[in-house]
């Protein structure tokens, strides 16, 4: 299962952003016209799909001299994002780390 809630700073997501939740995420990726906040607390799994919504919502919002940060982001997402060498294009928060 998956759940995204917009917010005042950005998205919270929830759940496992894959393959089947990537396109109800990308509208509300889409959504976002400025630096925002993707609270990646209850995040339990993202796939290269949902690595996909986010790298799409990074160009748009780089174009416009904006981006994305992502905060409370588990060990587990945090290794995922390295691997796939997003921890070099977004701003990445860890888990109870109050940057």
């Amino acid at each position: 299962m998956f759940e995204v809630h917009p917010d005042n700073n950005g998205l919270r997501l929830a759940g496992r952003l894959d393959a089947a939740a990537a396109p109800l995420a990308e509208p509300h990726f889409e959504a976002l016209c400025a630096a925002a906040e993707v609270d990646m607390a209850e995040l339990e799994y993202i796939s290269s799909a949902g690595l996909g919504v986010l790298l799409k919502a990074h160009k748009r919002l780089s174009a416009q001299g904006a981006g994305l940060r992502l905060v409370q982001v588990s060990p587990h997402i945090a290794e995922i994002l390295h691997f796939s060498g997003f921890d070099m294009l977004f701003e990445v928060v860890p888990a109870g780390d109050s940057a």
